[in-house]
C-alpha cells in the first residue's frame, strides 16, 4: 500500500463499499466524522482526498459526491486520476521563500503576479536552490548549460544578469539571486 489516503467523510455506506474492495486499489481508506474533522490537518502533508457531500470550506483537494448511485469502478478510477493530479501538482511546485515556483508552466508566483520564466531560467533557479550554497560559475555553465568549463564565455552572467533584472522588474525584489566571491546562490 502506498501513502495516499482516501478520507470518507460521514458517509458511512461509500466506506463500507470501498473497504470491502481494498485490496483491489492502491490508496487507504479512513472516515471522518463532524466530531473528527480536526484530524484531518494531521494529513496536511501527505497526499489525501478528501470525498464529502458538501464541499468543506479550505480544502481544494475534496470530491463532492453530489449525483447518486455511482459506478464504482469509474468512481475508483477517477480517485486514481484525482491521485495522480495530485502528486503530480505537488512535483511540479517548488516553494522558494515569498515565490511558488511552477515547472509546468515556467512561472514564478509571487505576492505581486506570475514571471514568465525560460527554461534555462527555470533550470538555473531549481540548480540555485536544491544546492542551497553559493555555486560557481563554471559549475552553472557546466550542469545547467553544459558547456566545458575551459571555454570563455559569459552565457551565465548575462542570463543571471537578465533573470534578476526581470523579478526586480515584476516583484521589486533584489535579494532573490545573490552575487558573492564564492558565486550566485538563491537568498
Amino acid at each position: 500500500m502506498n501513502n495516499q489516503i482516501l478520507i470518507i467523510y460521514e458517509n458511512e455506506i461509500l466506506y463500507d463499499i470501498l473497504y470491502e474492495i481494498a485490496e483491489q486499489i492502491k490508496f487507504s481508506i479512513l472516515k471522518l466524522n463532524k466530531k473528527n474533522l480536526s484530524n484531518i490537518n494531521s494529513f496536511k502533508n501527505r497526499s489525501f482526498l478528501l470525498i464529502t457531500k458538501n464541499k468543506i470550506p479550505n480544502f481544494s483537494n475534496q470530491i463532492i459526491l453530489d449525483k447518486l448511485p455511482l459506478n464504482i469502478f469509474k468512481f475508483v478510477e477517477k480517485l486514481n486520476i484525482e491521485f495522480l493530479r495530485d502528486e503530480f501538482n505537488k512535483q511540479s511546485n517548488i516553494k522558494i521563500g515569498n515565490y511558488t515556483l511552477d515547472l509546468n508552466s515556467r512561472e514564478m508566483i509571487g505576492p505581486k503576479g506570475k514571471l514568465k520564466l525560460t527554461e534555462k531560467e527555470i533550470n538555473s533557479i531549481t540548480y540555485l536552490f536544491k544546492l542551497r550554497k553559493p555555486v560557481k560559475i563554471q559549475e552553472l555553465q557546466l550542469n545547467v548549460w553544459g558547456y566545458q568549463s575551459d571555454l570563455e564565455t559569459h552565457t551565465v552572467e548575462t542570463h543571471i544578469y537578465r533573470l534578476r533584472k526581470k523579478i526586480l522588474k515584476k516583484f521589486n525584489d533584489t535579494q532573490f539571486i545573490k552575487s558573492t566571491p564564492n558565486g550566485y546562490h538563491i537568498n
